[in-house]
């Protein structure tokens, strides 16, 4: 790095060192670079490139240093010869005086050095000495010493020579052998000329040889050369020897294809040249004699060596070839004919070569000159290449950019060629197969014209004499006027085709120069500020015809304008393969025969264009229709009567006419010429000036089109509807035309919806249907006016043949999207144009109904485009609008809600045009408030705002826009629009598209929570149509939206909302069950909500009675609608989990009400049109929520108790199959009852406010609510909660003042609740004894009760409180009692039986030990009964006798019969009713003798008795005591009547009483 440093110092500032430091450097760097004998290149390189540099100022130093390494006999340092050699080339004036030396010492180590590398930096430097010597030798004069000559050299050279090539070039080491070859060239000029002649033979087969041994010639090539310059200068013979191999191993050298990338191959091909132009100097005969036939060869290598070869001796041997120049032009004849790329591009290099050299003056030229044009006129992306394995990869330049860069520098920089181009390249200017020439043409044209200007000022460029074949000036005009139509083909021909017409202006004619001197360089311009995407083809033609216009106003002379429009209809044909300048064309000779002032021209040159004409083009069809259209402004009546003439001619009718060239046109052929009269007519109409069409339009022009309207060709159809376009527009464009009648309007419109209509829906291939549209657009404004169906018709037609069309797929034809986007524009333009005819708000209605059906399209291509077509009609109604009185815009929310929701659309481009529609909207409803047009309100402008937003895909910004534009409306929102504008959201909920229906639920919700306290007059109907939403679109996000819809509502009008789901069909659906649950999901609501729920219920009656038939006993009981719809709701509502805290809350209010509602709905059926969807219902499973009053009710009741939190009072009460029983009218009771006694035990604390409610209800107009209520409150009782609670007394006396109610039944369940004070409290039982003595008696005396259902209550209660009550409350009653049960131990009801039966026990209990006689006589009273119904049917009634009968034992006072009962009767002990009875009479008789007649008198009471059982016990009763009775008692008995009985009992039906009544009869003997 050192080393290097100051060599780049030393480089850059030799010149300031001193000889001191000099000499130090020299020193530093000699030692750095010899001090190892080893080779290390990097650093023993850098400082010899240290001593190279120091040797160009100070080279007496360095060569003393260096010399002192070069000793005699010695083999030097290597990088001290190799720094010889470089310091010779390096200062070769200070280094060629001390070489003389340097060789006498190198030259005897030669033979030393045995090492390659040794031998090669020898070589190295013997090739530097020689080229230094040879640079020195050539600049004598600059030298120091002149008198240095060749021959001072000559002998060690010959010497070193000699070593070099006998001995180190046969070497086996390659890097040797090229060092050799490197040094031999410039050694070959330092031989003495006969040692060079002596050598030659054996040293150019030696190189030659080495071309085989080397891949990298390039040495080889340069050696060869040098010595070929060194034989040439001495004027070798040899050559001629040796010609032959050499010229063949050269032209294989530069027939190598050459790599750009391969620096080493191009340099080879360079040396090989330089061969060439050695041996051409020499031998030039026999070289072209080698080369030539080589240009036929078969290979393109060799044909492409070949040229390069011939191209670079026409430059480099000019003098030697000279002489040879016809020999080698007509050699070319056969190049020229290649179609290989590689071949052409080595043509045009030739030829350029021999344009510098005279060659193109000599005879042959021409055909040079015509290959460059056809050259530069092949197509780019078109150029030949002949296919095959040896065609390589084309250079960077092709052909054409080659030969288009030959032509112009041919032409600008080679003087002789001014006279052999101009004119010559001006008849390529208009043959055809030139055209891609052009560009190159006229910019060489341009500028050798410019020379000739400048040579002779004044005159005219082109001498047609003896020039026949030069086009002629209208020639010239009319082809350069035609290419320009397409400026930037070519490489910009339409620029350099106008400047080259300006150069020759005074040629095309003398007038010209002075106008086109200002209006080319306009059009120019115009080109330049453009570019091919830029420019607009339709302004750029128009200016040419402009162009065209003005010059032939300038020339103003007919006859030169006749030869014009001759020459152009004649180059006619020659654009057939270009139809965009062919058509252009016809425009010009529209505006040539319009500037022609004779009207035979103008009609001989229509016709013969209508004859000529190929119609089967569609750009010559319209280039001819232009040409018509142009001509008619000037020529109107000729141009409309020789197209009459031709429709009328036999062409047009399919038969032979006058002109032959029309005998075999088929039937396709003339609906073509059909066409194009009909588009000539068309643009006739559009072009001519208006008033004078108007008076035309029907009786000439349309009259002929209206022939053609039956046919079915696409083409022809297309060429009708843009002709009537065109037709109806400048009809419309006349001043006149609102007084203009059309008549045939209504049958043109239905005519070209026809088109519209066949047309298929689905695409769109050709332009017909915008045409038509068009037409249409501009016959809605003339008059008469169409009625409203063919308005109708016209836009459902035309809204389905474009809305409809399926979008193109990515990477189609660009060209149908233009069209579409076209037809779209066409669509815009009719409606809005409609609507310009009705600017009222139900105008506006009417169109958007009519796009109401694509806007809510299930296809996303379908709303965008109908979103479009809506905004540009909201726009332009917006700006036409015109308000002169302030009326209301009445149809404003239905507008909004359409195009609110779509803000959300998921195409991007639809909610762009939907934000647009509703910003439209908005501002038309400020026109209609009165405020200006340029009014900018803040709030409308923040919808420009918020379409960044949309733009974006995130639904969440999504959402938060749309809700942020509903926000927007909700304040510029009339009050009165409202509610269309929700109840067209409502619409928008089921739309298919579910970010549109997200959007109209935010939008929906944005407008109640901001507006919603507008709408309570609405309420019922929003309700309704959210109902009605969620049946038609059960989607998910669409019930969200409802749900948060109706919260927001109830919010602000709860009671009406309530109501309005109220008014919802039982049973309510899904849908309305939805919006209960999400009203109970709402905290705020839900109390109030079941408030509500709770006066409906409670407020009508909960049925109504009527008889189904005439004759029914008892009227049927139905439901009323509102309580049963209010307990459904209730279900609903504390269904949802949340509601539990209001629920809880309302929980006493909500519990009494139910369980009201339960007892009310009891026997109720639902109303005859509710039972059949009841039936339904249920057919749908367990999961469908039952109608059925009663069972809906407890449903209701259930989940109060759970929402409240006594989840474990409905398990126990289903444990106990309460429920069950609640619903029923017979086990109603016993339902309440356990639903009581669950309270009391798993909801205690509730139980007060409970108790609380219902306490209330002692007066209901309701027996069954008072019921219910009496039995809840009776079964409390039961427990000792109450007490706990301190509820006790209350209760108490609530029951009491219920024991005068008039139902029996309250009665009778105020009886049992004071009974279960026993039960539940009965430590309360002494301190009320009275009282609750004094209701049971009550009890057992109500006679309002005909079915003594309260007397069994009595004696149930009277049972349970007799033990606990103080004797002596109980003593006074007891008789009373006793007597007053008595009836009913023979009671039909068991029930009663077992009751009284019981209680007769409990009685006699309570007397134990303290029994009076009036009592006794009581019990005595009751034996018989007792004794028999032991063996009653139902064991309840035995039980009760068992048990009654040992509470009697001990008040009988007799120890035996106590005993007997205590052993026989125990409870769940098996009696034997003979043995028991055989038993009790026998102590009976022994103690109480004097009973016999009263017990015989009893038992003979139930020989009569409807027990079987117990008629046969009688007997038996009868037979015992009579058995066990003492004689002297025997008169008690009346036998007779006894006898009598059981004679009666024989013949009973059942044979046990007949066994019985036998076995007495046999008793009786010992009684007689």
């Amino acid at each position: 790095m050192i080393l290097r440093a100051m060599q780049t110092v030393v480089s850059s500032h030799i010149s300031k060192l001193d000889k001191d430091m000099a000499r130090a450097v020299i020193l530093l760097a000699s030692s750095e670079m010899t001090k190892v004998k080893d080779l290390i290149c990097d650093w023993q390189q850098a400082a010899s490139d240290v001593l190279v540099a120091m040797g160009r100022r100070f080279i007496s130093t360095v060569m003393e240093e260096l010399l002192h390494g070069l000793q005699p006999g010695v083999l030097p340092h290597y990088f001290v010869v190799r720094t010889l050699a470089n310091l010779s080339v390096s200062n070769v004036f200070g280094t060629v005086p001390f070489l003389t030396s340097i060789l006498g010492t190198m030259l005897p180590m030669l033979a030393a050095a045995k090492h390659d590398t040794t031998r090669a930096v020898f070589c190295y430097a013997l090739q530097h000495f020689s080229e230094s010597t040879l640079e020195y030798l050539a600049n004598l004069d600059q030298a120091p010493d002149p008198t240095v000559r060749k021959d001072a050299f000559a002998s060690d050279i010959s010497s070193a020579y000699d070593i070099l090539f006998h001995q180190w070039l046969p070497s086996r080491e390659a890097k040797l052998r090229l060092a050799v070859v490197e040094a031999l060239g410039p050694m070959s000029h330092l031989l003495p000329s006969e040692k060079l002649e002596e050598q030659l033979p054996k040293l150019l087969p030696g190189i030659l040889t080495l071309y085989k041994k080397h891949a990298e010639t390039c040495h080889v090539s340069k050696s060869l050369g040098q010595i070929l310059e060194a034989a040439v200068s001495v004027g070798s013979r040899t050559l001629e020897v040796q010609l032959d191999s050499l010229l063949t191993t050269l032209h294989a050298q530069i027939c190598v294809p050459v790599e750009s990338a391969s620096p080493l191959v191009m340099n080879n091909q360079k040396e090989v040249l330089r061969c060439f132009t050695e041996l051409a100097s020499c031998s030039p005969d026999r070289l072209l004699a080698f080369l030539l036939p080589k240009l036929d060869s078969g290979s393109e290598r060799t044909r492409v060596g070949t040229l390069q070869v011939l191209r670079h001796i026409i430059n480099s041997a000019a003098a030697q070839m000279e002489v040879k120049k016809p020999f080698i032009l007509s050699s070319m004849r056969v190049p020229l004919l290649d179609t290989n790329s590689k071949v052409k591009r080595a043509v045009v290099q030739v030829i350029s070569a021999m344009a510098h050299h005279g060659y193109l003056e000599q005879p042959g030229g021409e055909a040079m000159i015509e290959y460059i044009v056809q050259q530069c006129a092949l197509p780019p992306e078109m150029e030949p290449q002949k296919p095959g394995s040896d065609c390589e990869e084309l250079p960077a330049d092709s052909v054409r950019a080659i030969t288009v860069r030959t032509l112009y520098l041919v032409s600008t920089t080679v003087d002789r060629m001014s006279d052999v181009l101009w004119p010559h390249l001006l008849q390529f200017l208009t043959p055809v197969r030139y055209t891609g020439a052009l560009t190159p043409l006229c910019r060489s044209l341009v500028h050798l014209a410019g020379k000739r200007q400048e040579a002779g000022p004044g005159t005219h460029l082109i001498n047609y004499d003896g020039h026949v074949t030069l086009p002629s000036p209208y020639a010239i005009a009319t082809r350069l006027l035609a290419v320009s139509s397409n400026p930037y083909l070519g490489d910009g021909r339409g620029a350099a085709s106008l400047r080259l017409l300006n150069v020759l202006h005074r040629d095309i004619h003398p007038l010209l120069g002075q106008r086109w001197a200002t209006t080319i360089p306009l059009l120019l311009q115009y080109l330049d500020e453009h570019t091919e995407e830029t420019l607009s083809p339709k302004e750029w033609e128009e200016k040419l015809l402009v162009f065209l216009r003005d010059t032939l106003a300038v020339v103003s002379d007919n006859t030169w304008v006749c030869q014009l429009s001759l020459e152009m209809c004649k180059q006619l044909p020659c654009y057939n393969g270009t139809p965009q300048e062919k058509n252009f064309l016809y425009k010009c000779v529209g505006t040539a025969l319009g500037a022609a002032s004779s009207k035979d021209v103008v009609r001989k040159h229509l016709q013969e264009l209508l004859e000529s004409a190929r119609y089967q083009e569609e750009a010559e069809r319209e280039g001819l229709a232009c040409c018509f259209g142009i001509c008619a402004i000037i020529h109107l009546d000729d141009t409309l009567a020789q197209l009459e003439d031709f429709v009328r001619s036999d062409v047009v009718r399919k038969s032979i006419g006058i002109f032959n060239i029309f005998k075999d046109r088929s039937e396709n052929e003339v609906e073509k010429v059909k066409g194009t009269l009909i588009l000539c007519y068309g643009h006739v109409a559009a072009q001519a000036p208006r008033e004078l069409v108007l008076a035309r339009a029907e009786s000439d022009i349309l009259r002929n089109i209206f022939q053609c309207f039956s046919t079915k060709d696409p083409a022809l159809k297309l060429c009708l509807v843009q002709s009537v376009c065109m037709v109806c527009q400048a009809i419309c464009g006349s001043t006149q035309a609102s007084s203009f009648n059309f008549s045939r309007k209504a049958e043109l419109v239905a005519q070209m919806m026809e088109f519209i209509k066949a047309e298929p829906p689905d695409s769109l291939r050709s332009p017909i249907r915008k045409k038509a549209m068009l037409a249409c657009t501009y016959l809605v404004s003339l008059e008469p006016a169409l009625d409203e169906q063919e308005r109708t018709y016209m836009i459902h037609g035309c809204l389905h043949s474009v809305m409809a069309v399926l979008p193109e797929r990515e990477g189609e034809d660009g060209g149908l999207e233009s069209l579409y986007l076209d037809t779209m524009h066409a669509l815009e333009d009719l409606l809005t144009s409609l609507l310009r005819r009705n600017m009222t708000p139900q105008g506006l209605q009417m169109m958007v109904e009519h796009l109401s059906p694509w806007i809510k399209s299930p296809r996303g291509h379908e709303r965008e485009r109908a979103l479009g077509v809506s905004s540009r009609l909201l726009r332009s109604f917006l700006e036409h609008l015109h308000v002169s009185a302030l009326v209301p815009f009445h149809n404003l929310g239905l507008l909004i809600g359409l195009f609110s929701p779509r803000c959300a659309d998921l195409w991007p481009a639809t909610r762009q045009e939907a934000v647009s529609c509703v910003y439209s909207l908005l501002y038309l409803q400020l026109g209609y408030e009165g405020f200006s047009r340029d009014y900018q309100d803040d709030v409308a402008e923040r919808l420009l705002t918020l379409k960044d937003g949309l733009v974006h895909p995130d639904p969440a910004i999504l959402f938060h826009t749309c809700h942020s534009i509903a926000q927007i409306i909700a304040k510029r929102l009339p009050p009165d629009q409202l509610i269309s504008l929700l109840l067209t959201l409502f619409e928008s909920l089921g739309d298919p598209d579910k970010n549109c229906s997200r959007a109209a639920s935010v939008i929906i919700n944005c407008l109640l929570k901001e507006r919603g306290n507008l709408l309570l007059e609405k309420v019922p109907e929003i309700v309704n149509m959210l109902r009605s939403k969620l049946q038609e679109t059960p989607e998910e996000h669409v019930l969200r939206a409802a749900q948060h819809s109706v919260c927001l509502l109830a919010s602000q009008h709860c009671e009406a909302v309530v109501s309005s789901l109220l008014g919802s069909p039982l049973p309510f659906d899904s849908h309305t069950c939805t919006l209960w649950r999400a009203l109970a999901s709402e905290p705020g609501l839900t109390v109030k909500m079941l408030e509500l729920l709770l006066q409906k219920m409670n407020r009508d009656v909960p049925f109504k009675e009527s008889r189904a038939f005439l004759l029914s006993s008892s009227p049927d009981r139905v439901a009323t609608l509102l309580p049963l719809a209010a307990t459904c709701a209730l279900s609903e509502v504390m269904s949802v989990p949340v509601s539990a805290p209001a629920v809880l809350e309302l929980y006493p209010q909500l519990f009494v009400a139910l369980l009201l509602r339960v007892g009310c709905t009891l026997g109720v059926q639902l109303p005859r049109n509710l039972q059949a969807k009841e039936r339904r219902a249920t057919g749908l499973g367990p999961a469908s929520r039952s109608l059925e009053p009663c069972s809906s009710a407890v449903g209701a009741l259930q989940l109060t108790l759970v929402r409240g939190g006594s989840e474990e009072v409905v398990q126990r009460v289903e444990l106990e199959r309460g429920w069950e029983s609640l619903r029923t009218s017979m086990g109603h009771e016993e339902g309440v009852a356990r639903l009581a006694s669950a309270m009391a035990k798993f909801a205690g604390p509730r139980l007060p406010l409970v108790m609380k409610e219902l306490l209330c209800t002692h007066s209901s107009v309701y027996e069954i609510q008072r019921v219910t209520s009496t039995a809840f409150l009776a079964e409390l009782l039961s427990s000792n909660v109450v007490n706990d609670l301190m509820i006790l007394e209350s209760l108490l006396d609530n029951l009491a003042a219920r024991q005068k109610d008039t139902c029996a039944s309250v009665r009778r369940l105020v009886l049992r609740g004071l009974a279960n004070v026993a039960s539940g409290s009965p430590n309360k039982v002494p301190a009320r004894g009275p009282q609750l003595l004094t209701s049971m008696i009550g009890g057992l005396d109500d006679g309002d009760d005909p079915q003594n259902l309260v007397a069994l209550e009595a004696m149930v209660g009277l049972a349970k409180l007799l033990d606990l009550v103080e004797p002596g409350d109980l003593r006074p009653v007891l008789l009373h009692v006793a007597i007053r049960i008595r009836p009913f131990f023979d009671s039909d009801k068991m029930e009663f039986r077992s009751a009284s039966i019981r209680l007769f026990g409990h009685l006699n209990k309570a007397c134990h030990g303290d029994c009076e006689d009036i009592f006794l006589e009581q019990v005595v009273g009751g034996l018989a009964p007792l004794l028999l119904h032991l063996q009653d049917p139902q064991s309840s009634v035995a039980t009760a006798c068992k048990f009654a009968l040992r509470m009697c034992g001990p008040n009988l006072e007799c120890e035996e019969l106590m005993a007997a009962f205590q052993k026989h009767l125990q409870e769940g002990r098996r009696l034997h009713f003979g043995e028991f009875l055989n038993t009790a009479c026998k102590h009976l008789m022994r103690h109480f003798p004097d009973l016999l007649g009263r017990l015989v008198s009893t038992s003979l009471f139930y020989f009569k008795s409807s027990w079987e059982d117990v008629r046969a016990a009688a007997p038996m009763l009868t037979g015992f005591l009579v058995q066990h009775v003492e004689p002297e008692h025997h008169l008690q008995v009346d036998l007779e009547h006894l006898t009598a009985a059981l004679q009666l009992l024989l013949k009973d039906p059942a044979p046990a009483v007949r066994m019985k009544a036998a076995e007495t009869l046999g008793r009786l003997v010992k009684f007689a």
